[in-house]
């Protein structure tokens, strides 16, 4: 009887962690391409545009200003704004792009935040509709 009940219990878990996968996964499936959509829209918006020009021009100011030969500025300066670009390149790759381990944990925990805001969500509806 008791190897039953054990039986019961280990499949009743199985099927909770299967229906907790599948809650997480089509959390992630949604999630992961809306924020992707996100950061592209701040990256590539009309405002970050002009921000990206007015930094690239203070910069170069600075190269000019600090005594840098006019070829050398221009040079730094592209490599510079070559920086964003790649950015881009590679958000708009969707990430096949190599990124450095400091940018691939901060994209987890953004992720992880909104997994975990969706399934927090999620448990409050089945909670409220047992009620």
């Amino acid at each position: 009887m008791v190897d039953d009940e054990e039986k019961h219990e280990k499949t009743k878990r199985e099927h909770m962690e299967t229906e907790n996968l599948k809650e997480i996964l089509g959390v992630v499936s949604s999630e992961v391409p809306a924020l992707i959509k996100s950061i592209l829209a701040s990256v590539f918006s009309e405002e970050a545009g002009k921000s990206m020009g007015k930094a690239a021009a203070a910069y170069y100011k600075e190269l000019k200003e600090g005594g840098l030969p006019e070829q050398v500025a221009v040079k730094l300066t592209e490599d510079y704004m070559r920086t964003f670009t790649s950015i881009g390149d590679m958000l708009r790759s969707g990430g096949r792009m190599k990124w450095s381990e400091d940018t691939g944990v901060h994209v987890g925990e953004e992720i992880e935040k909104k997994i975990r805001e969706k399934l927090d969500k999620k448990k409050q509806e089945k909670e409220e509709e047992e009620e």
